[in-house]
């Protein structure tokens, strides 16, 4: 069994390799290679903290296994991330399990990759102007994923909580992009692409506010009651998630189709874009919205990928289990 810490996951994914097993999951979920199964989150009564777990299989890969962890609110007081999670991975042959991955760093990206992806498989190609609403700590992986996908000129960024978007100035000026932090209707006017990745319970941006073509990567809705958005943006989109069923319960979609705005079963997986089986975007004046709630194969595809570099460049450790 092969054990990677947090440290070595860092050194062994790169943004670009974290992409590319995000859009091979996602491919194979459509084609019904990969599944994902019901997801465990419960509040613990303690530390106000939230645990659970994701898990599924990718038969096109042969990745089984779990991410185990949650939300700690009260870590940021301690130096530690509030979101602390770990990838165990198991042999679908025999059961046995075949390595523990640290999973905080593979989190953030599997996220930002799932952004990504969306841009890659949905934004319109002369897309300019990168939106991001949030500042928190995935802030800055997902704009550094989401402007590797267009020619953005800018970066616009609004935060609803504080300003706090040093970091963010920071990444832009190293991806070599010009950033301004600005109020939510100037980002939303000028923006081609928006990202939101916050942890807001109402919605941030209204259906006026956005223009024809505009690409949005819902990325912080993830729990019932949580809302980014107007409910009559996400009617008016194109809409895709990675998971259907999981977007109507849990994710952007929730308010849409608790408000009978948008049916169900109209959502399309971000999968059927990459096969060809959907066609995506269909004209410039497309509103399209990408609803990305997470899911465990995404935790599994990143962690699989670790697994493989650690032992190809003998990082990692290994341990007998019997």
């Amino acid at each position: 069994m092969w054990i990677v810490t947090e440290e070595e996951a860092t050194r062994l994914l790169e943004l670009s390799d974290a992409c590319t097993a995000i859009e091979a999951t996602f491919a194979a979920m459509a084609r019904g290679e990969a599944r994902n199964f019901p997801v465990v989150r419960e509040a613990l009564g303690y530390a106000d903290a939230l645990y659970g777990f994701k898990s599924g299989f990718d038969a096109s890969n042969h990745a089984l296994g779990l991410k185990a962890g949650g939300y700690w609110p009260g870590n940021a007081d301690k130096g530690l991330t509030n979101h602390q999670s770990s990838v165990f991975l198991f042999d679908p042959d025999t059961g046995m399990p075949t390595a523990l991955v640290a999973g905080n760093y593979l989190t953030a990206m599997r996220t930002a990759a799932a952004c990504a992806v969306s841009i890659n498989q949905l934004a319109r190609n002369n897309a300019r102007t990168l939106g991001i609403i949030g500042a928190g700590h995935q802030a800055p992986f997902q704009l550094r994923a989401a402007a590797a996908q267009r020619d953005f000129e800018r970066i616009l960024s609004w935060n609803p909580t504080a300003p706090g978007q040093d970091r963010l100035a920071e990444v832009a000026q190293e991806e070599g992009l010009a950033f301004s932090a600005v109020e939510r209707d100037e980002l939303a006017a000028e923006a081609d692409v928006i990202v939101t990745i916050t942890s807001c319970f109402e919605p941030l941006l209204t259906r006026d506010q956005i223009r024809p073509g505009t690409h949005i990567a819902c990325m912080g809705t993830d729990t019932v009651g949580k809302q980014e958005l107007d409910p009559a943006i996400v009617a008016a989109a194109r809409v895709f998630t990675d998971e259907p069923a999981q977007a109507a319960h849990l994710g952007e979609c929730q308010h849409a189709v608790g408000a009978g705005l948008l049916d169900a079963q109209s959502l399309a997986p971000i999968g059927t874009v990459i096969t060809g089986e959907h066609a995506g975007r269909s004209a410039a004046d497309d509103i399209t919205l990408f609803d990305g709630t997470g899911v465990g194969l995404q935790d599994l595809a990143v962690a699989a990928h670790v697994v493989r570099r650690a032992q190809e460049t003998g990082r990692g450790r290994r341990v007998e289990l019997q």
